[in-house]
């Protein structure tokens, strides 16, 4: 190989790397982890804990995931995937069946980024479309065709709007109907949750978007498409939701002027990171609904910051162990006292994304002692909560903070649903985590954990 060619060779080579590290999301990768160390110095971590040590590489690959809709094309995905359909051709009449025959494809789930908050959000999406021209799609690419544009920054209204707007365009049908169910976490902050022990955890929204025969939302059309999805009901709510979806995202009811204008209230070192890390992912942070993000973003984030509140634990916990134990800790003629449906609101440290549930606590309690206030102990799930954590270890850390207040038996239940296991690539929507910690008498007693065990909601309220 001479000179010219292996150097042509060369640079064909790093081109072809080049390009492969970018489809992986390498590339940009390094200056994420970066950016995610920053803010996990801003928390007061330690960035070398073994816990959190591979934190920036793991958050940096879930947003490569979750963005990656900006890197894929509409067309490159459809294109050989338009086939030929005798009878069906382009007329206005038939639609609802016959020539022309409506097709629908349900309950695809999707997630997204919210673009104000950049928390992630569950999405049930609904596709119709009327084919034109003897010319029909295989099934697979309009899931495929709505999860390009989930997989990107968004909110609602848009998400439909582009996903009907490109089915349109490449697959040239009569119209196209589309309709999403959004649920966004309404995540507390510590503050809120001893103001309120059971604050609403989800604000639900519905969207929809036409074209072609769907535009106009009176169309019969858009009955028979709702029919079919069995949401008679949807048009209704829509309508009876639309003077709330400014609330659908609840950074936006905090007003970015009064956050900029409390001293201290910002790490404009965060702010910058998150920033960066929008550059990153191929967003520009310029663009009028992501201004605010970072702070809003870095805003929610303090709410996991290390702070000294073990005093005040302390307190409350001194405060009710006087009344528990004023029987001298008698365990005869007991019984088991619970607390269940306790709401838990925490943050996973290997991805910083949210994940929430309920906590059950059972332990004995004499006949005639008055056991803990439900308030203690919902604050002591709320105080281990608000950190960066893993579920394993803040179900232990409630039952060993609990167990010396009421005489060192106790069995803590944990139920969590993690949207990592939604928005790094599992996709598994709908499962649930549960974890146990048992100590005292409910680690030897098997009838006693049966006993708790049984007497558990069957429901969760999560």
């Amino acid at each position: 190989m001479g000179a010219l060619d292996e150097g042509h060779y060369n640079v064909e080579l790093e081109n072809t790397l080049k390009l492969c590290c970018n489809e992986l999301g390498r590339e940009e990768e390094p200056e994420i982890e970066g950016a995610v160390r920053i803010l996990l110095q801003g928390l007061g971590e330690d960035i070398n804990r073994e816990g959190i040590k591979k934190t920036p590489l793991r958050v940096a690959k879930a947003l490569r995931h979750g963005t990656r809709g900006y890197r894929l094309n509409v067309k490159d995905i459809v294109q050989g995937a338009l086939f030929p359909e005798a009878g069906l051709d382009n007329c206005k009449v038939g639609h609802a069946g016959g020539a022309g025959g409506l097709v629908i494809v349900r309950d695809l789930d999707l997630f997204s980024y919210c673009e104000s908050c950049l928390l992630p959000f569950q999405v049930k999406c609904h596709v119709g479309y009327v084919p034109s021209g003897q010319r029909v799609v295989g099934l697979s690419k309009l899931s495929r065709v709505a999860d390009v544009f989930a997989k990107r920054l968004q909110d609602p209204q848009r998400l439909a709007d582009e996903i009907c707007s490109a089915l349109q365009h490449v697959i040239k049908p009569a119209g196209v109907g589309v309709t999403l169910h959004c649920r966004h976490i309404h995540f507390p902050t510590l503050e809120s949750m001893f103001l309120d022990s059971a604050p609403e955890g989800w604000t639900k929204l519905l969207v929809s978007s036409g074209s072609g025969v769907f535009e106009d939302e009176d169309a019969i059309i858009w009955s028979e498409f709702l029919s079919l999805l069995k949401l008679r009901d949807f048009i209704a709510d829509k309508s009876r939701e639309k003077n709330s979806i400014n609330y659908w995202c609840q950074s936006r009811a905090s007003p970015m002027s009064k956050i900029s204008s409390t001293p201290g209230t910002v790490n404009h070192g965060m702010v910058s990171a998150v920033t960066s890390i929008l550059k990153s992912l191929g967003e520009d942070p310029l663009r009028k609904e992501l201004i605010d993000t970072p702070a809003r973003f870095v805003k929610w984030l303090m709410n996991f910051q290390i702070c000294n509140l073990d005093m005040k634990l302390k307190a409350w916990a001194a405060n009710d162990s006087v009344a528990l134990r004023s029987n001298g800790d008698v365990k005869l003629n007991t019984e088991i006292h619970s607390e269940v449906n306790l709401p838990l609101w925490s943050q996973c440290e290997h991805h910083l994304l949210p994940f929430y549930g309920v906590v059950h606590i059972g332990y004995f309690c004499a006949k005639g002692v008055i056991p803990l206030r439900k308030a203690l102990v919902q604050s002591i799930v709320h105080f281990y909560g608000f950190k960066l954590q893993v579920q394993e270890r803040l179900t232990r850390q409630i039952a060993e903070t609990v167990a010396p207040l009421v005489g060192g038996d106790i069995i803590v239940v944990a139920e969590a649903s993690h949207t990592c296991m939604v928005s790094r690539g599992i996709e598994k929507f709908g499962s649930s985590t549960a974890t146990v910690a048992v100590l005292g008498r409910f680690s030897s007693d098997p009838k006693a954990r049966a006993l708790f065990l049984e007497s558990l909601p069957s429901t969760n309220n999560f």
